[in-house]
């Protein structure tokens, strides 16, 4: 189910992670989600009750700005956190799904059209008693293709079909562009194998009960695919991921994209990773011979890829065959019958990330038809919910962020000229795309079969992979979007040097056109700045201003920004989630300059806008306090322990009372705006206050 990736793309939010949502003492989460659409929150845009004012901002702003109305946030039962972004998520799922049910409403003759396509997907998974009656059938077929492998050549052909099938593919493949020739595709060739968030939950101590629960739910799918021996086959399965995450890079490491850019060949695939039949599994992959002995593959983390191959290599065939039917079930739950249905959600949502409840079927089937052909939906719904007006005005937000962006690279005190010069010339070829892509998706060689849900979705994979893999070889197309106009997330993708603002996550409280210019400035204004300054984060620094990763900082210079980003670090390092848990520092280095950047520029960018002029002062607050509670607004979240956790480890985010405490506390004018004291807990002395761009 791999497509176009790239490693150091960066979004505002994680994809897997559902934001936020506004709620205070005066009105429930339901009435605040829909009452947030369509018109401003009274009297400017800011939800004045949600604050809790016993708190100094000085002491915490995040419990100032948003203490009444987190506390009175009820997670649902189906989430694991809630918030502002979980707010914009369901009325864009709820959107969908009135998308959906329109087409499945009209007369449906055969599934030829792309109309009639999406009706047939979504009825067909909404069809609960009939996908119930299929048992573990569905999944015949893949499981006799596993009981068949008999050597290393035929294993590793299976593996690689996981690109186009429900089969696990142990390793990362992907099409995208390479990031020294960004020009052109190349395949991308990363780490895998693990069912589980990330390796520490193999490899430390506090992850334990978690490691146990895990090795009792591969046990469960295996005696419900009738596999042989399922609970020595689910000890042998968790020992030899463990085996694997030991070798595994840490995400820390990964979000170098230096370290994590080495060019191979086939040939050199087999010579430096012995163990694993690389021909074979680019082969089940749909990629021929030919085509495999000219391609260039980027390898993200050798060593880890060479211990992989060579574990895989000295394993024993029934392990690997019951390692690829677990993971065959649980890559396939989703589109089974209600006992891997069941068993995934106890597994994967409640014990892993503390989720109480199931998410109705009907949330379901639109999320599994928004996969599938998403970009399909992505049409009726830009016509339907993203006006036009809404396009002009971002874009002209997007051009007063970029221009401020300009006036502070200009004016940086810790840079020298040739490199502030380039950096410039950086930010001049920048793109930014609002709103949709100018290009759309042809669905008319995928096949949907009413009543067949494992084969759609299995087919909806293939279609996807297959569409990427047609790319192998000919030139980057620029305009072709990773995420779609109903997704509510943005984000930056250094090898294209742009920024994408998809049409969902253009509404309030990020975006009100009726809201004061202050509070859009803080938050979609945050929010843009938020993403250009990717390009010139930890990461993103290292990619020219044609996408082309390339070192064009000075050594002087880029000393000067790593002393900076250390510092900054450090603070994040002393922010705990949790009592005990703390954010890790450099695992959130990128986003967390990137917060720093998008609130300084945005409210660099809002005073640009007064044209000299005075803010206005609106119910006591200034343009300022105004700008940071608009950045602190959509920050508004509350999340469970063991979600909280699990961020913690995997998540290059920071939570989301260090998103608005930490990047605030580093703004001078947060302190000017706010009166902030040195006795109050945030006040850093001026020295001690980090400023990057």
């Amino acid at each position: 189910m791999s497509r176009l990736k790239n490693k150091v793309r960066h979004s505002v939010i994680l994809s897997s992670l559902s934001g936020l949502m506004l709620a205070s003492s005066l009105v429930t989460p339901v009435m605040a989600a829909t009452a947030r659409h369509g018109a401003a929150i009274q009297p400017w845009g800011f939800d004045l009750g949600g604050r809790n004012v016993t708190l100094l901002p000085g002491n915490d702003f995040f419990g100032y700005a948003n203490g009444r109305a987190v506390k009175a946030i009820t997670i649902p039962a189906d989430r694991t956190s809630f918030g502002e972004f979980d707010a914009l998520r369901d009325l864009s799922q709820k959107r969908v799904r009135d998308i959906l049910t329109g087409l499945a409403g009209k007369r449906i003759i055969a599934t030829q059209t792309t109309e009639e396509k999406l009706a047939v997907y979504y009825t067909s998974f909404m069809d609960e008693k009939a996908v119930e009656a299929l048992g573990v059938r569905p999944l015949e077929t893949d499981l006799a293709a596993i009981r068949a492998v008999k050597t290393p050549s035929e294993l590793a052909h299976l593996i690689g079909t996981g690109q186009t099938s429900f089969q696990f593919s142990a390793f990362s493949l992907s099409i995208q562009p390479d990031a020294k020739d960004p020009k052109r595709f190349a395949l991308g060739l990363d780490q895998g194998g693990l069912g589980m968030p990330d390796r520490d939950y193999y490899l430390k101590p506090e992850f334990a009960a978690k490691k146990r629960a895990y090795e009792a739910y591969v046990a469960k799918m295996l005696h419900l695919v009738g596999w042989q021996d399922a609970d020595a086959r689910a000890k042998d399965i968790v020992a030899l991921e463990s085996r694997l995450a030991d070798i595994h890079w840490p995400r820390v490491e990964l979000r170098d994209p230096d370290k994590t850019y080495n060019p191979t060949t086939v040939a050199g695939l087999t010579e430096k990773a012995p163990g694993f039949d690389w021909t074979a599994w680019l082969n089940g992959a749909g990629i021929s011979v030919q085509q495999a002995d000219e391609a260039r593959i980027i390898v993200g983390e050798p060593s880890a890829i060479a211990g992989q191959a060579k574990l895989l290599g000295a394993e024993s065939l029934p392990v690997l065959q019951a390692w690829l039917a677990f993971h065959l079930a649980n890559n396939s739950a989703s589109t089974l019958s209600s006992a891997f249905v069941n068993a995934s959600y106890d597994f994967n949502r409640k014990t892993l990330a503390g989720q109480p409840k199931l998410a109705a079927r009907w949330k379901r089937a639109t999320d599994a038809t928004d996969d599938a052909m998403g970009w399909a939906i992505g049409r009726i719904y830009v016509d339907r919910y993203f006006p036009p007006e809404s396009k002009v005005k971002m874009e002209a937000l997007t051009a007063g962020l970029k221009a401020a962006f300009r006036v502070r690279l200009q004016n940086n005190s810790w840079m020298s000229e040739a490199t502030k010069q380039h950096a410039l010339v950086k930010l001049d070829h920048f793109d930014i795309q609002v709103g949709y892509p100018k290009k759309s998706r042809d669905y008319s060689d995928l096949t949907i079969t009413p009543g067949d849900v494992y084969g759609n979705a299995a087919r909806a994979a293939a279609f996807e992979w297959r569409y990427w893999l047609a790319h192998l070889g000919k030139p980057v197309d620029r305009d072709e979007w990773e995420m779609t106009p109903q997704t509510v997330n943005a984000y930056n993708q250094p090898v294209f040097n742009e920024v994408v603002f998809p049409a969902s996550i253009l509404q309030p409280p990020f975006f009100d056109p009726h809201a004061d210019d202050a509070v859009n400035y803080g938050a979609i204004g945050g929010v843009i700045g938020h993403e250009m300054t990717h390009s010139f984060d930890d990461e993103g620094r290292k990619f020219d201003e044609n996408g082309r990763l390339s070192d064009w900082w000075t050594k002087e210079d880029a000393a000067r920004f790593e002393k900076l980003g250390d510092r900054l670090g450090a603070q994040y390092d002393a922010y705990e989630v949790l009592p005990g848990v703390h954010l890790n520092g450099k695992l959130t280095m990128g986003e967390n300059i990137a917060d720093l950047g998008g609130l300084t520029l945005a409210l660099d960018a809002y005073h640009a806008s007064l044209n000299g002029k005075d803010a206005p002062v609106l119910s006591g607050l200034s343009g300022d306090q105004r700008v940071f509670l608009g950045w602190a607004q959509v920050w508004r979240m509350k999340v469970r322990e063991d979600r909280a956790r699990q961020l913690a480890v995997i998540d290059p985010h920071s939570a989301p009372g260090a998103r608005v405490n930490l990047p605030a506390h580093n703004i001078d004018a947060w302190y000017k705006a706010w009166n902030v004291q040195p006795d109050q807990k945030l006040y850093l002395a001026p020295d001690q206050r980090v400023k990057i761009w």
